[in-house]
Order: structure tokens, then C-alpha cells, then sequence
């Protein structure tokens, strides 16, 4: 397992992930991809936290993961 996974376990599901775990855990997606699917409403959108960050959330995350592996 690697390390990005074992510290997204270990995040609670309020916590907020950037960009580049968000491509690990989708297999290396890149951020364009990413915010396509987001736009298309085929991944959660990510939350804007600041003016220079922007994040996802992680149960939102865990959710899309969980009904993808219940599909």
C-alpha cells in the first residue's frame, strides 16, 4: 500500500486533500482530467478554501470511491 494511501485511511472525513493525492488515488490522473469530471459531474468538485488553495474534501471522496466499488 502506498503512503498516500495509508495517510488518506487516517484522514478524518472533514479533512481536505490536494490535487496531487487526489491523482494518486485516482490512479494518476492529471488536473485537467480531473477538473473535467468534476465540471461533468462525474467526480466530486473541489471546495475553494483561499484565494491560492484549492482542495477536495475527503468523505466526499470516500463516498465517490465507495459507490464506484458498489456500482
Amino acid at each position: 500500500m502506498a503512503i498516500e494511501q495509508i495517510n488518506f485511511d487516517s484522514l478524518p472525513d472533514s479533512a481536505f486533500v490536494r490535487q496531487p493525492m487526489v491523482s494518486i488515488l485516482c490512479g494518476g490522473t492529471d488536473r485537467a482530467t480531473l477538473y473535467k469530471w468534476a465540471k461533468a459531474g462525474k467526480f466530486p468538485a473541489p471546495k475553494k478554501l483561499s484565494s491560492q488553495t484549492t482542495a477536495w474534501n475527503v468523505g466526499e471522496l470516500r463516498r465517490h470511491f465507495a459507490a464506484l466499488a458498489n456500482a
